[in-house]
């Protein structure tokens, strides 16, 4: 069982870290942006860093469906388009940064990045099942190492370059990567 408040919660620490960064969230904060107790965080979340590996896994604000378009080039195509709209528009963006970036020099917030990049390739695996399924993929095919290459291509040229990314490069990288 969660909190009552728990998107509430959510969505104040993700706002404050987009505003803020890393440093600058606290759980008193969040407590007083979300109208919940400090001590019923701490209750359910024992550290900023446990609370902000759990909001970015369960949050709305990084969410999406999985796509499911008939194809896999389809499915992946959407997929891209996805991602790379949460990386490029606030507050999504300015999430995703601040929480890669301070998850660098912290252990802690380390795993709960992990565990939100093991949620969301338990997601995306779903595209690959079917693909395989409908005989356009080999069940050889490292699924991980697909999506690495399609997520690190939006991070490296929108975040990391600070290039925009044009209508046509989903397509593109996807052809790319198959």
């Amino acid at each position: 069982m969660a909190p009552r408040k728990q998107e509430e919660i959510f969505q104040a620490t993700l706002e404050l870290l987009a505003g803020r960064g890393y440093e600058g969230l606290t759980v008193e904060g969040v407590a007083e942006r979300s109208g919940v107790d400090e001590t019923t965080i701490y209750r359910w979340w024992p550290s900023k860093a446990v609370l902000l590996g759990t909001a970015l896994t369960e949050s709305r604000l990084l969410f999406f469906e999985t796509p499911d378009t008939g194809s896999l080039r389809g499915d992946l195509v959407a997929l891209v388009e996805q991602v790379a709209g949460l990386l490029t528009r606030p507050p999504a963006a300015d999430v995703a940064v601040a929480a890669l970036g301070a998850a660098a020099g912290n252990p802690e917030l380390a795993v709960g990045v992990q565990h939100f990049f093991a949620d969301r390739f338990s997601r995306e695996r779903l595209i690959f099942d079917r693909a395989v399924g409908r005989g356009e993929l080999s069940p050889d095919a490292d699924p991980m190492l697909i999506m690495d290459l399609l997520v690190g291509a939006i991070w490296l040229r929108a975040i990391f370059r600070g290039l925009p990314l044009d209508e046509d490069f989903a397509p593109r990288v996807v052809d790319a990567v198959l």
